[in-house]
């Protein structure tokens, strides 16, 4: 962050560790993606002089992050995340205690948030009178819907902001349907198109607690589909479970077009953008509700456009996504050809222990976490219960193909070795790439181009 006179540059650095006495004492860090960033400091580089300072004062039970230059210049915004009794991941969890702070140039610390919040992302206004966050509840599912807040920078006093207009399409007066209206032209035009379907949960699959919900899914295909025969269906399953996948550009999905498969990316219900109630519906329901609205879509498409081709279809996804790919492949035997899973969690009792997201391992079956929780016989029952590792035996028509991360700390690497064991031992056609520099999301540059290379290969040896 930039001073307003530019001559200050805020940043936020590791502290360093003093090797010779603290060598082998054991420091928490904060997870996945964060391994070995335990203790960051805030820091600013006058670029005059070229001297660096370490802001003193931040509080000794808290990590600083995200920080800005309150106006003036003599004092820095700050969220602060609490170490608590031990430290949970961060890495795409906004479920974390955290408070915002002003810290001034000499040390003094004032809290400007509530207590037990979750806070993240301060942004000024540009005429620097108000600083507006986001905020929600602590633990629960990772991504939730969040309030926006405001502290009016002068008299330091919080409130709730109401949003006056915003618009994410034109919704008719019966409210019905949604009519999707880009707001520019596309700069680019690319070889395929694609359609919103507006998927209804059958009743026999509607969650009592969390009735009327719907769910959609976005179905792209390629633009010269094949001539004598159907086009072959990817359904695409994002992770999370609390994500989205918006209406824009995917690369995989348009590289997966541009080479003649048509892809289908569900949001099940759980998906954010669909309210706190479809996003709540979800816990203590993972590997049923999401599994059965899965099918549901792909069901959906394939009744829906006759050029698909229901002899072929493949199943992809990563992390809650590859859970499901497993899942559907288990659960619905005859119905898939093919699967690619990227660090799928495969036995959510044997993950409890080795997850840098514990809370969530107890809080998607259902059962409310606390950080003196104790495994117990029930809570493990009912996290085999809901694994894919329970229908692996039934996985004999879809060969699958596993993508791990060596360093992934969300999902052990383990995970996607139990089901590898399991599909050999019974003579299941399963091959696993391993990539033993990369963490959960495989984001590498190479280990990117590498899974997109075998899926597609395995794509076309298997549909």
């Amino acid at each position: 962050s930039w001073s307003e006179c530019e001559n200050k540059l805020l940043y936020v650095a590791e502290k360093i560790k003093n090797t010779s006495i603290e060598k082998s004492v054991y420091c928490e860090d904060w997870g996945e993606s964060l391994t070995n960033k335990s203790v960051p400091v805030i820091c600013v580089v006058n670029l005059q002089s070229g001297s660096i300072s370490v802001l003193q004062g931040v509080p000794h039970d808290v990590s600083p992050g995200q920080a800005l230059w309150a106006p003036s210049s003599q004092s820095v915004f700050l969220v602060g995340w609490y170490h608590e009794p031990f430290r949970l991941g961060l890495r795409f969890c906004s479920n974390r205690r955290s408070a915002l702070f002003k810290l001034d140039l000499d040390g003094n610390c004032e809290r400007l948030s509530g207590d037990n919040l979750s806070v993240s992302c301060p942004r000024l206004s540009p005429d620097g009178s108000t600083l507006f966050y986001l905020q929600g509840r602590v633990f629960g599912p990772h991504n939730q819907c969040l309030s926006l807040q405001q502290v009016h920078c002068v008299c330091v006093c919080v409130c709730v902001c109401v949003c006056v207009f915003i618009w994410v399409g034109f919704l008719p007066s019966a409210g019905e349907t949604v009519t999707w209206q880009t707001l520019q032209q596309p700069v680019m035009t690319f070889d395929f198109h694609w359609t919103v379907l507006d998927v209804t949960t059958p009743p026999e699959e509607d969650n009592t607690h969390y009735s009327g919900l719907d769910f959609g899914a976005v179905l792209v295909k390629p633009s010269r589909p094949p001539i004598e025969a159907k086009t072959p269906l990817v359904v695409f399953i994002h992770g999370g479970p609390h994500s989205q996948f918006p209406a824009e550009w995917n690369c995989t999905t348009a590289g997966l077009a541009k080479l003649g498969f048509a892809v289908l990316m569900v949001n099940y219900r759980g998906s954010t953008g669909f309210g706190q109630d479809s996003i709540l519906s979800l816990i203590g329901q993972i590997g049923s509700q999401d599994v059965k609205d899965v099918q549901t879509a792909v069901r959906t498409a394939l009744q829906r456009d006759i050029a698909l081709d229901p002899n072929r279809l493949a199943v992809i996804g990563g992390s809650h996504g590859g859970f499901l790919s497993c899942h559907l492949v288990g659960q619905y035997p005859e119905f898939y050809r093919a699967c690619a899973a990227r660090n799928p969690v495969i036995n959510a009792a044997t993950l409890l222990g080795t997850s840098d997201i514990v809370d969530w391992r107890y809080t998607s079956v259902g059962i409310q976490y606390s950080y003196d929780q104790i495994p117990t016989a029930e809570a493990l029952a009912a996290m085999l219960e809901k694994s894919p590792i329970t229908h692996a035996a039934q996985v004999r028509h879809a060969p699958v193909l596993l993508m791990l991360g060596g360093r992934d700390r969300r999902v052990s690497p383990h995970q996607g070795l139990e089901l590898y064991k399991a599909l050999k031992s019974r003579a299941s056609p399963v091959r696993l790439l391993w990539f033993p520099e990369d963490g959960h999301s495989l984001s590498r540059v190479d280990t990117q181009a590498d899974c997109f290379l075998n899926t597609v290969l395995w794509l076309h040896q298997h549909l």
